[in-house]
């Protein structure tokens, strides 16, 4: 006997994870099914960066966020399923049909896709036997800042993510050294000029060209950097190595014709929905960098909005007598008893030791 579910979510970003949310806010059975072996999406990319711009938050580092983020989202118990691939979506009568890379069928009468741009990747540095220094001394994100206090880092790319970690770490590395394939950094003027100020060298019409390892230790201890243009080669010493030449995307999620959402024409990912995040196929919708409309706010703050109408058009499609959009929490039955479990911790924390 299968078991089918009122709303199931692909995807556990922003989006994914307040759709997952507020799915159980209103008593929708839910699940979510990511293919990275966490939640939390592609803020995973920049888990030090502060982000500002979402409502009621101060400055917050994108780790906090994701922890909070995924709390939230986990407040209703919904089945959640990691390192798992859904590549193709169809329909048998009422019920929506998710095939995975290996086979398994999930069935759900309604469907939200909080796929973002795709599954991202981060393009790995094209040299052999370079993965063996991803456990040490070789990154493709900065997880923690202080691991560069006072150590010499070299950054390879030139792009927006790239020196934003080039100027993010002024003021904790001893040294910078930034490499760049191309003849100007494509990055923000303002930051190029910042680091420029800084007399962070510069490297353009370069790249890095062979990595050796330490006598030691299973770590790099050169950079052999190569000048494009005149061939010359420089060795560089440095304690940390910093990739971000871009990310790979995949957009491998495919559907049977007759559900198959409408797309934007000039970015082909976005799926087209009217801004209640309803696609073309009934009881299939689109939430956050996945959705576009009249109107999309491309932000984090936005996807939280997308993730409330996709909800509230999922409840009302499974139930048409339903209230149109869920009871506001502070009026909400839900959270009576969490009320007051969060008083009662308040006041214990309260009492002296």
């Amino acid at each position: 006997m299968k078991d089918v579910y009122d709303v199931t979510i692909i995807g556990g970003g922003p989006s994914g994870l307040y759709s997952a949310f507020y799915a159980g806010l209103r008593d929708l059975k839910t699940k979510l099914i990511e293919f990275q072996p966490h939640l939390g999406g592609k803020v995973h990319i920049y888990p030090e960066k502060f982000i500002w711009d979402v409502g009621g938050l101060p400055a917050t580092p994108g780790h906090q966020l994701i922890e909070n983020l995924v709390k939230q989202g986990l407040t209703f118990h919904p089945t959640v399923l990691l390192n798992t691939k859904v590549e193709h979506i169809s329909k048998q009568d009422d019920c929506y049909v998710l095939t995975t890379q290996t086979g398994e069928l999930h069935y759900s009468k309604t469907v939200i896709v909080a796929v973002g741009g795709g599954i991202i990747k981060p393009m790995k540095l094209e040299l052999e036997g370079a993965e063996k220094f991803e456990m040490s001394n070789l990154h493709y994100t900065v997880r923690g800042i202080q691991r560069f206090q006072d150590k010499r880092v070299l950054i390879s790319g030139g792009g927006n993510a790239a020196i934003d970690w080039a100027c993010d770490l002024l003021e904790v590395a001893a040294h910078i050294t930034v490499v760049y394939r191309g003849e100007e950094l494509p990055a923000h003027e303002a930051h190029v000029k910042k680091l420029k100020d800084h007399g962070v060298p510069i490297y353009t019409h370069s790249q890095i060209k062979a990595l050796v390892a330490h006598p030691n230790r299973s770590e790099i201890a050169e950079v052999v950097v190569e000048n494009q243009q005149t061939q010359s080669l420089m060795t560089v010493q440095p304690d940390e190595v910093l990739i971000n030449h871009g990310y790979n995307r995949d957009h491998s999620l495919s559907y049977d014709q007759d559900i198959e959402p409408e797309r934007d024409e000039a970015y082909n990912y976005y799926i087209m929905t009217n801004p209640k995040c309803e696609s073309s196929a009934p009881g299939l919708y689109a939430v956050g960098d996945a959705v576009e409309y009249n109107g999309k706010v491309h932000l984090i703050a936005g996807a939280f909005q997308d993730a409330v109408n996709a909800v509230n058009s999922a409840k009302r499609y499974i139930e048409p007598e339903a209230l149109e959009y869920g009871m506001v929490s502070s009026h909400n039955e839900h959270f009576k008893a969490k009320n007051k479990e969060l008083i009662k911790q308040a006041l214990k924390d309260k009492q002296p030791q």
